[in-house]
């Protein structure tokens, strides 16, 4: 048999094994899977056209292997028990009130998909306000109008006047679209938010994936109002491709007709997807995100505010007009969001290496550690030419009786030339082009 027929022969196999799958005639499956492998196998052997073809029929071996293995195990267990009894008969063949097989019913199934799901449910919502996010006010003008006002004004979406279904946050990594996302479940009283990723929809058993996808969306309507969250939505949902995997192609689908599909009731369900890379998702699942918003690295206004919030609680001695914080904010263009967390946590080390190479130490009034409001003799780390300075290490200072060193601008100033920016400028110049192509500005 030609290497095409017999791929062709094997297609036929396995997909009617899948269908004799999900009817639950395991032994014809089965049966019909290992003809299915034996057709693959044959076509490996003749095949023609690269390695790149063999180890695309070898996933789809393994795949259909690894199912035929699991119905094997399942049917070996199986044959040892009594005959299962069919649906809403008792075994002297009468009707029962009480459902025996209840646990084989699709109901059932359903709830075994989505029971790992409904970890992912947030029940305590994280303590993130609208304020708590520097800049970005367009795009949370959008989440506002999409997830906030539809809860709390119903009936002002009426008719033609509906919420957003879907938003996509795009742009360079450690800007704030999850801290965005953490904002939307925090001020959304009264609704669910799922927070969920490709992780948690792909399995390795043949047609589970899409059934995940579909107990995600039936478990959002079963809650509704719900937030769906998909961070890094593009390992889920990439271009569709001749190349691709089955079960890749057949999650994408699930995905498509849940979204917006025939017979599908998205009302009151909202999809919050997250990307750094928004042109490598589908055409088809890019438009079901009806409002695609860019989210810029922050401007100088924004990283001061950055600057100062990350610097909040800490002991410091940055000038209180706000000069510092705004050198520091105009010397850090191209910085994200992320980048200046780690320069305020590289900040924050200094003190602890001052303590760690001090090799002086002298006695000074301060706050307890334990009780603040109780004044105490510290140890605060010197130059060895400063009055008071006793020679010792931080071995020798009691555990409660160090003196926290102040963070200064020059520790500022050091942590910034030590932290480089992550975000390259081809990176942006491709978002800038996909922004004018098919998104929004958000700030």
């Amino acid at each position: 048999m030609a290497t095409g027929g017999a791929i062709a022969k094997a297609i036929d196999l396995v997909t009617k094994a899948t269908e004799e799958d999900k009817k639950k005639n395991y032994a014809e499956a089965l049966r019909l899977y290992q003809h299915g492998v034996e057709y693959f196998l044959h076509a490996i052997k003749y095949e023609t056209n690269g390695d790149k073809a063999k180890e695309s029929i070898r996933t789809k071996c393994t795949e259909y292997l690894e199912r035929a293995e699991k119905l094997k195990e399942f049917l070996k267990k199986d044959g040892t028990k009594k005959k299962a009894v069919p649906a809403g008969e008792s075994g002297n063949g009468k009707k029962d009130n009480k459902d025996d097989s209840d646990d084989d019913g699709d109901d059932s199934e359903l709830k075994k998909l989505t029971k790992p799901l409904e970890g992912k449910v947030l029940i305590e919502k994280p303590n993130i306000k609208w304020d708590d996010v520097a800049g970005l006010e367009l795009a949370k003008e959008s989440l506002k109008e999409a997830v906030i006002l539809p809860i709390k004004f119903p009936h002002l979406f009426t008719g033609k006047r509906t919420p957003w279904k879907g938003i996509l946050l795009f742009g360079p990594p450690g800007t704030g679209k999850s801290f965005l996302a953490k904002a939307v479940a925090s001020e959304a009283n009264n609704s669910t938010f799922i927070s969920v990723s490709s992780a948690d929809l792909v399995s390795k058993w043949l047609g589970e994936s899409e059934k995940l996808v579909k107990g995600l969306f039936d478990l959002a309507r079963i809650k509704k109002p719900t937030i769906i969250f998909i961070d890094e939505i593009d390992s889920l949902c990439g271009q569709r491709s001749d190349t691709e995997s089955e079960s890749a192609r057949r999650i994408k689908t699930e995905f498509l007709v849940q979204m917006q599909g025939v017979g599908n009731n998205t009302d009151g369900v909202l999809v919050l997807g997250a990307t750094n890379i928004p042109w490598v998702l589908d055409a088809a699942i890019r438009r079901r995100f009806e409002k695609r918003i860019y989210i810029p690295l922050p401007d100088e206004a924004a990283r001061v505010t950055i600057f100062k919030l990350n610097m909040d609680k800490t002991p410091h001695t940055l000038n209180p007009d706000g000069s510092d914080f705004r050198h520091l904010g105009a010397i850090t263009d191209r910085y994200s969001g992320a980048d200046i967390s780690i320069v305020c946590r590289e900040a924050l080390m200094m003190p602890v290496r001052k303590v760690q190479t001090a090799t002086h130490f002298k006695k000074v009034k301060g706050p307890s550690p334990s009780d603040p409001n109780k004044i105490v003799d510290l140890y605060s780390p010197c130059s060895p030419g400063s009055p008071g300075a006793v020679e010792m290490s931080f071995h020798d200072v009691p555990g409660d009786q160090l003196l926290e060193p102040k963070i200064t601008m020059n520790d500022m100033l050091r942590a910034v030339s030590q932290t480089k920016p992550a975000v390259t400028e081809t990176d942006l110049i491709k978002l800038k082009e996909f922004t004018e192509e098919y998104g929004q500005e958000g700030s």
